[in-house]
């Protein structure tokens, strides 16, 4: 998937396709900042993570933009969160992750509100980068209660 970045910026660079250049190159910032900072291996791995964080921060963006009636800014947002979520793995559907979730359910048997921590442990590297934490945070937390 880096490989893939990387194509892409060339193509994007050869396209004239400025919004697109744009996101890929705060994506290559944000993998390089991690590198060098944090003495982190370029991967797939780190890639998703900075992906996914990006993807978040852009989310919160939106929900901000939309406060203040930046519908413009909001559709400019929406475009990069599309081109980022094109670097990450095939989403899981709410059922398959459901089912992930039961599955980890059936394991550990949590009894309450004061297991979410285990099963967040448990559920985070099987879904990571295949689903939004968010959401799965909120499916396991109306399981727990």
């Amino acid at each position: 998937m880096v490989e893939k970045l990387k194509k892409d910026m060339i193509e994007a660079m050869k396209a004239k396709d400025k919004e697109r250049l744009t996101t890929i190159r705060m994506i290559k910032g944000d993998l390089d900042k991690e590198h060098i900072d944090k003495k982190r291996e370029i991967n797939d791995d780190l890639l998703i993570e900075v992906v996914n964080r990006g993807i978040k921060q852009r989310k919160d963006s939106i929900a901000e933009f939309e406060k203040g009636g930046r519908s413009d800014l909001v559709e400019k947002t929406q475009k990069e969160i599309d081109i980022l979520q094109s670097y990450l793995p095939e989403q899981l559907s709410e059922e398959e992750v459901v089912k992930i979730i039961d599955e980890i359910f059936d394991v550990l048997k949590p009894e309450g509100a004061r297991d979410m921590g285990k099963v967040m442990k448990e559920v985070q590297p099987k879904l990571k980068g295949c689903a939004d934490m968010k959401k799965v945070s909120e499916i396991i937390k109306s399981k727990l209660q």
